[in-house]
């Protein structure tokens, strides 16, 4: 092996800070004053992060933004329905008078509800799944895509779900649309790698958050979680926030174009199976 070989690429960049990973960044996270979305808007702001949240609910951002900054962090928050395009240019406008530059871009926002298995699922239902889990990713990367290729390129990361990556049989128009964010992900990677913007997704599974509680009623199962879940226990936030700053940072400088499961190794290690004793599809049966 020749010296040469040997040696760290000028153009390869450099970790001044392990504590501050996204120093002097511009961070956009939809959804994010609470849950997964919270969590990435807290851990980034720690990471020296300028944090600019996307929220539906007002009161949500403004409790986001007071804990970050009650511990030194910046952050703004935005009033943003990403299913409005209005909002979004709104959005957008607002972002870019603040700051001659975007770093990183987080889609976060999603959601399963209601569940409606497909016979009874109509043209209303698939529209609704199509606005919050697919057309909003579209709309807030083309919005922000530009700026980001103007000032040199940076990080966005999708969030969607495992059950994008898997059979669903619950809600298989919800499914899809994670599937289609997945695949966004994967062909906008290739398309704007030489623009030096990284695009990657996380496909989540069993993680506690407001919109998703794994705990409720299910207080007397905690002794399965380790037939449930590979690990053998329930996710947080934190778990996929660290994630997301890995993808988001330097650290991950070689990385695009992969969705990786943040799922405690369900996608690995099973699926969903039926229950004949109780009628339906469970991920977590309490007993088939």
């Amino acid at each position: 092996m020749s010296a040469q070989s040997t040696q760290q690429p000028s153009d390869v960049p450099s970790i001044d800070d392990w504590n501050r990973l996204l120093a002097n960044k511009v961070a956009i996270v939809t959804g994010g004053g609470e849950g997964i979305g919270g969590a990435i808007s807290r851990l980034f702001a720690v990471h020296g992060a300028r944090v600019e949240i996307a929220e539906i609910d007002p009161e949500r951002g403004a409790r986001a933004v007071a804990e970050i900054e009650a511990a030194g962090g910046t952050a703004r928050t935005h009033l943003v329905d990403v299913r409005e395009a209005a909002d979004v240019e709104r959005f957008r406008a607002a972002v870019l008078e603040e700051h001659d530059h975007v770093d990183v871009l987080v889609n976060n926002v999603g959601d399963y509800r209601p569940i409606r298995p497909f016979k009874k699922s109509t043209p209303e239902s698939w529209d609704a799944m199509y606005q919050i889990n697919f057309l909003h990713v579209v709309r807030v990367t083309h919005a922000f895509l530009e700026p980001m290729i103007e000032t040199g390129g940076g990080s966005i990361v999708n969030f969607h779900s495992v059950e994008g990556m898997r059979g669903y049989p619950v809600e298989p128009i919800y499914a899809s649309m994670k599937a289609a964010v997945a695949q966004f992900t994967t062909c906008l990677a290739v398309e704007q790698g030489r623009n030096g913007i990284r695009v990657n997704g996380i496909g989540t599974d069993l993680c506690q958050t407001p919109q998703v509680d794994y705990r409720s009623g299910w207080e007397e199962h905690e002794d399965l979680w380790p037939s449930w879940a590979p690990v053998g226990r329930l996710g947080w936030p934190e778990e996929q926030a660290r994630v997301a700053l890995f993808l988001a940072s330097d650290l991950s400088s070689y990385v695009t174009g992969h969705n990786i499961p943040v799922d405690g190794g369900t996608k690995a290690g099973g699926g969903w199976f039926f229950s004949p004793r109780e009628g339906r599809f469970a991920n977590r049966p309490r007993g088939l």
